[in-house]
């Protein structure tokens, strides 16, 4: 096992969702399970091959991570896979392939999901849950991986049946995702702004912060894909691109984001904001904007601006809290023919604990990260573009801007305003975070969300 744990350290780091870039991992084997063991659904007849996950802790992180890392094992001599793609070989004459883009985990994954079983490991289980509504093909489906994903793995299937996305959690949390529990929830009413469930699969394993017991959580999950179709962001920064007018199309978008909200309101309990709901939320603002203060030391100057936005958002009344998607921007949602906008991703913000990732928050931090998407829209086309007129773009995005609005307004019945104090620091809020992120990771967009802090502390921000 120790040449297996060498192979891996030597690979994870060159992955998109290895968390903990810049330095060498400190791995454990926590546990595995073979997906050919004899309650699991058989392998596609493919005899070469060992299909086996392991789940790896990462103790050099505090908390420690811990990651799902599918394996295909296969005789050197037999391996066709890109080189990109094989892990390495932890004993002379045996190579580990990256399971998802290995033939022999792709169906063994989807046969668990869709007809269910269980696999078992030391201390482990992984069984498969089919959704109600699935419908399971006949035959094996040709399959293929996602790119550009940084915290999954997605593979889409298409052939006989309906076409699969099914998506493999690479860091792995105790408890149900939110991915799975709200899109099943609202799947279960009817809605359409979610696509199809197919199934998931339900982890149980050793328990890291104990020596005993187990704990449960979500290691992957599969629902309808809609091929041939667009997310938001790619249809809002062509239409901006060619100064089409996009204000039907984002009036939409709000309704559908309306809708979806409505729909988790009644799935989920809401409370009414209290004391410590208004008291976190406020250091939390504060927290970042010391963070952001300190790394983009031009926010500086704007600091009792930014802290004015926040105090009017604590002096007005906050709607009640509700379970809402947490990480939603134009490239969470689909353009679906027929069917309009499609609502997808809903895991939440992947850094966050899980613990938290569950808890009710404010609808309106949908709505706030939806209007930072627009701008970036503007913002993207200026860098790519700066002898594009600053005007021309600024007001498609304004449109775009109010018009999503609007149309939230509309059907959630909320007399709402883009400069309403709650909004608007949420808002704010957001902008401060992308500077943090933007400073760290993309300098030259850093102006993007400067001029978002900019234009809302200097705004006036009428109490309603």
């Amino acid at each position: 096992m120790d040449s297996t744990l060498a192979c891996l350290a030597a690979w994870m780091p060159r992955q998109r969702w290895y968390a903990a870039k810049g330095r060498p991992p400190s791995l454990r084997l926590v546990s595995w399970w073979d997906l050919d063991a004899p309650d699991s659904p058989p392998v596609s007849g493919d005899s070469g091959a060992r299909v086996r996950t392991f789940l790896i802790a990462d103790e050099g992180s505090l908390p420690a991570v811990l990651y799902q890392i599918p394996v295909v094992e296969r005789a050197t001599e037999t391996v066709e896979a890109d080189p990109e793609h094989v892990i390495g070989s932890p004993e002379p004459g045996s190579t580990f392939i990256d399971g998802p883009f290995d033939d022999a985990y792709a169906q063994a994954l989807l046969r668990l999901v869709e007809h269910g079983g269980v696999a078992r490991g030391p201390q482990t289980t992984a069984t498969g849950r089919p959704a109600s509504a699935a419908d399971p093909a006949g035959s094996m489906r040709v399959a293929r991986v996602v790119s550009g994903e940084q915290s999954n793995t997605s593979l889409i299937y298409e052939g006989d049946g309906v076409p699969v996305i099914c998506k493999v959690y690479r860091q792995l949390h105790a408890g149900l995702n939110p991915d799975i529990e709200l899109q099943e929830a609202l799947a279960g009413t009817g809605s359409t702004r979610v696509p199809t469930p197919i199934g998931w699969i339900e982890g149980a394993w050793p328990d890291l912060t104990t020596a005993h017991g187990a704990v449960r959580g979500s290691l992957a999950y599969a629902q309808e894909f809609l091929p041939d179709v667009e997310d938001a962001w790619r249809v809002a920064l062509r239409a901006a691109a060619r100064g089409d007018d996009f204000r039907e199309a984002a009036h939409a978008l709000g309704a559908a984001t309306a809708d979806v909200h409505r729909g988790l309101a009644q799935c989920f309990p809401t409370h009414a904001a209290t004391a410590a709901d208004r008291d976190a939320t406020a250091a939390a603002w504060a927290r970042r904007l010391a963070i952001a203060i300190a790394e983009v030391p031009e926010l500086a100057a704007r600091r009792e601006a930014v802290e004015a936005v926040y105090r009017r958002a604590l002096d007005v009344p906050w709607p009640p809290l509700q379970r809402i998607h947490g990480d939603y921007h134009l490239g969470q949602v689909l353009q679906a023919p027929g069917r309009g906008w499609v609502l997808v991703d809903f895991e939440g913000e992947p850094l966050r604990p899980m613990t938290e990732r569950v808890h009710p928050d404010l609808a309106l931090r949908d709505v706030a990260g939806m209007l930072r998407s627009f701008d970036y829209v503007a913002g993207s086309l200026r860098l790519d573009d700066p002898d594009r007129s600053p005007g021309a773009v600024r007001e498609w995005a304004a449109d775009a801007r109010a018009a999503f609005v609007g149309g939230y307004a509309e059907t959630s019945g909320i007399d709402l305003d883009p400069r309403h104090p709650l909004l608007a620091a949420l808002e704010l809020d957001k902008a401060v975070y992308e500077a943090i992120y933007e400073a760290r990771n993309r300098p030259t967009w850093v102006a993007i969300p400067l001029g978002a802090v900019a234009r809302l502390v200097e705004r006036p921000t009428p109490v309603p």
